[in-house]
């Protein structure tokens, strides 16, 4: 058992773990983590298997790294468990049974004969060091007076505030690993989405883009209600970086886009053969329109930033419309007589592919779609735990470093009308400004009556 607990307190074994850990944190960073096999593969060929097979591509759920985790909170909890009993022992039960040997055997110690009775002594010890903000206690024998002046003893406790706060953000961690929510939600305007196993809807009433003069976008907005049942309990409108928060889930703005699948174009058809027919006609995508008994214009695909692929083949580098696009098909009498792509943004370039030569002139000249918001909504159990976990962080590092314990210790004896004086100071850290100040109490005691 003693050896299992020192193989568990020791300090090499945290250190090991904490290297171990960081280096496994900066792989899990390098190496982008859960993709898609096939992106693996295409990054790091036949690395990808072992890769997988070692779960550097899950490394922060991956058994040996939460293994890891385990460790260091079993390292943390027992060399905390194993150091709290001397200093529990040392703040509510200190040892009031010193002698003047023990004093002298302090490094700060001194002795001093005051020509003064022995309760006015006492009386100034106490005034001198209640200035000095410490907390007395004293034990009197047939031998002498044992008095004990302590502050600032929390500081005693600075590690281990530290290593409860590492076992909260841990804790955290693992909490908001197995129990927290992600998921994006895309809403067009009226519609509602379940948010998963919380019992209640999230309804989009309406969306908004807001741009600056040049053009960019300046701010996303979506009005969103909740809905328990067919209830509506509150209704907000929210924005980037300021989310809606229902239940301790967060609804955050996320993104926006146009709804391309469900465009509608508006094309404008002129054909000298036709008496000089010119007509616009909105259609839908995947739909066609009839212009009169011997025309039809089909719209099979719109794209609105058009590129050519690395196999040439059309497709859209993004959602916005930079460059936009129609696949448009036209028949006359059962005959087709034009087949290919229409630019807005390049009226003339009509007829890429004509199948046979006509007398036809085709434009797109309007496209539209519906827009969607991107609700990005979050549930976190283990917040609490984290931010719980930083706060005690940095109370732990102030009391170690900023508070740091001290302890003067008194022995007095009355020897007829003088009394006998041994003060001795303990410090584990800034012993200088211990010194400095014990300088000040013994100058102050000398001087009094």
């Amino acid at each position: 058992m003693n050896t299992f607990l020192r193989f568990f307190s020791s300090v090499k074994l945290a250190i090991i773990l904490i290297i171990i850990l960081t280096v496994a944190s900066i792989v899990g960073t390098l190496i982008p983590q859960h993709r898609s096999h096939e992106e693996y593969l295409l990054r790091y060929g036949e690395l990808t298997n072992l890769l997988e097979k070692i779960q550097l591509t899950k490394v922060y759920q991956s058994f040996w790294y939460l293994g890891l985790l385990f460790l260091f909170a079993l390292n943390l909890t027992i060399c905390t468990l194993l150091r709290l009993p001397p200093k529990m022992k040392r703040v509510f039960r200190p040892n009031l049974h010193f002698q003047p040997a023990d004093i002298t055997a302090l490094r700060l110690h001194q002795k001093l004969q005051l020509n003064a009775p022995f309760d006015s002594v006492r009386l100034n010890i106490h005034k001198i060091l209640k200035s000095h903000h410490y907390r007395l206690m004293e034990k009197k024998d047939d031998s002498g007076l044992a008095l004990l002046a302590r502050k600032k003893m929390a500081g005693l406790f600075g590690a281990d505030v530290v290593h409860l706060a590492i076992l909260l953000i841990l804790s955290g961690g693992l909490t908001s690993g197995l129990f927290s929510f992600r998921a994006d939600l895309v809403l067009h305007e009226g519609e509602k989405a379940p948010i998963a196993q919380a019992g209640f809807f999230v309804r989009l009433d309406s969306f908004e883009t807001e741009y600056y003069p040049g053009g960019q976008v300046k701010d996303w907005k979506s009005s969103l209600t909740i809905l328990e049942g067919e209830k509506e309990v509150i209704s907000r409108t929210i924005e980037v970086n300021h989310p809606l928060n229902y239940k301790n889930y967060l609804f955050y703005q996320s993104a926006y886009g146009w709804d391309w699948d469900k465009a509608e174009v508006e094309i404008r058809v002129r054909m000298d053969s036709e008496q000089g027919l010119e007509k616009s006609a909105r259609i839908k995508i995947g739909e066609k329109v009839s212009l009169n008994d011997s025309l039809n214009i089909y719209v099979h695909r719109f794209l609105p930033d058009f590129v050519l692929d690395e196999n040439r083949r059309p497709s859209s580098r993004s959602n916005e419309p930079r460059n936009p696009a129609a696949l448009v098909e036209v028949i006359r009498n059962g005959e087709k007589i034009f087949s290919g792509w229409l630019f807005a943004r390049f009226p003339d370039f009509g007829q890429v592919h004509p199948d046979k030569s006509a007398p036809l002139s085709l434009q797109l000249k309007d496209f539209s779609a519906s827009q969607y918001s991107v609700i990005h909504v979050s549930r976190d159990p283990g917040l609490g735990f984290i931010w719980t976990g930083c706060a005690l962080i940095m109370l732990g590092l102030f009391l170690a470093f900023y508070w740091p314990p001290r302890e003067i210790r008194f022995w007095l004896k009355e020897e007829a009308d003088r009394t006998m004086v041994f003060a001795g100071g303990l410090a584990s850290k800034q012993r200088e400004n211990l010194a400095r100040e014990m300088e000040l109490i013994i100058a102050s005691l000398k001087k009094r009556k």
